[in-house]
């Protein structure tokens, strides 16, 4: 099973080159745009959008065929998510155009890429470093888009399939747990706390409130300033995100290589609506959904499939009520032996914190995999023997 990556390349730009790159994503944005708003909504079939616009998009827009073509995939593909989202299409913003590999290629011993443009095919020098040198190295890349970034810089993101290496066998396994005052907290003691990320999205979030109060209200330029400077800060704060999450995500993959060690983490799908079905304040149901717990959960997985680490999900029901010593879960199902960020078992007498409890019962879920004729994970509950965790669990990749 092969595993797709993108490899993110600055390219080395002339005026006369920048500027046939400018016409080309142009004319493919309005393209778009064009496509979405004069065809059904309901069209999202690439073959039956190509078959109802397609001359027009050449004549109008002066694209090629190839690139036409891309011009119907793309908003196929986001009617598509659209659809799944249950939303619909508005707009396609400037500044990229996607590639295959009929009109994109990459050459190795030159290290260029060649790219069709509304005025023929050019060939563009990459500006890159060792990291994407190896990457790239002995790849025939299929896809790739070329983006415009803010400070006027033009990059290509080269879509590269690599075979993951062989996952390592082991028995051992690390469990890590999600949360909010621990980002993510590991059954070896890790842990990544979350007060100085939270005072960082409080901040967000008060700038985000006086931004949308001056929106509504002032000049017709000051409400445009502001809306400007929401969108800013909306990138800022998820740029942020995404670098806590890979920091996080590399730290843990390293970790468990080194250790020639499995990672188990939990399956939260779908833990968003179920836990806003519950009666809570605005402002803590929006620190409850602001982090991006499956986007950590995806930098993990790919990581470790680069690594050849493996990688198991286990439910998370009672993982951070039970304890990891004696497997034991509190008799009175309206209590817990968990309090706040504290774990204090009645059984054993174990007291600890609560993420590391919680990361080593994920640990034990995990383990399950490696050992499926292994030890019943059981307590003891009201002077009866009944299994508490008894799940199924799913390999990644």
């Amino acid at each position: 099973m092969s595993q797709v990556l993108t490899i993110s390349c600055k390219l080395k730009v002339s005026p006369s080159q920048a500027a046939k790159l400018d016409a080309t994503m142009d004319a493919f944005v309005q393209a778009l745009n064009w496509v979405n708003q004069n065809t059904p909504e309901k069209v999202v079939n690439a073959v039956k959008l190509q078959s109802l616009c397609y001359y027009e998009i050449r004549a109008r827009f002066g694209l090629s065929s190839n690139l036409a073509q891309q011009v119907c995939r793309r908003v196929a593909g986001s009617r598509k998510v659209a659809k799944q989202k249950k939303r619909p299409v508005k707009e396609f913003k400037s500044g990229f155009v996607t590639y295959d590999a009929r009109i994109f290629s990459f050459r190795q011993k030159d290290w260029t890429v060649s790219l069709t443009t509304v005025e023929g095919r050019e060939r563009f020098e990459l500006a890159i470093g060792n990291y994407q040198r190896g990457m790239l190295a002995g790849s025939n890349p299929k896809a790739a888009t070329l983006i415009k970034r803010k400070d006027g810089s033009y990059y290509i993101q080269i879509c590269v399939e690599k075979k993951p290496p062989k996952q390592q066998d082991t028995d051992k396994v690390i469990g890590v747990d999600f949360g909010r005052t621990d980002i993510a907290h590991t059954s070896e003691g890790d842990n990544w706390n979350g007060q100085q990320l939270s005072r960082v999205r409080e901040r967000y979030s008060r700038l985000r409130a006086v931004l949308q109060r001056k929106a509504s209200k002032g000049t017709r330029s000051s409400r445009r300033r502001c809306r400007q400077l929401l969108q800013r800060l909306s990138g800022k704060e998820r740029r942020f995100q995404a670098w806590v999450n890979h920091r996080i995500s590399k730290a843990i993959v390293s970790r468990a290589k080194t250790t020639n060690s499995a990672i188990a983490l939990e399956d939260l799908t779908g833990i968003r609506e179920r836990v806003n079905q519950q009666p809570r304040s605005k402002a803590e149901r929006r620190r409850t959904n602001n982090w991006a717990f499956y986007q950590l959960r995806m930098f993990v997985v790919y990581k470790a499939a680069i690594a050849g680490v493996p990688v198991v999900l286990v439910p998370p029901a009672y993982t951070s009520q039970t304890c990891h010593r004696c497997l034991h879960i509190h008799p009175d199902p309206a209590q817990s032996y968990r309090n706040g960020k504290q774990f204090k078992c009645g059984h054993c007498g174990w007291e600890g914190d609560a993420d590391f409890n919680g990361a080593k019962v994920i640990a034990l879920l995990g383990a399950a995999v490696n050992q499926p004729r292994g030890p019943w994970l059981a307590c003891q509950l009201q002077g009866y023997r009944k299994p508490a965790l008894y799940c199924e669990v799913v390999r990644v990749g």
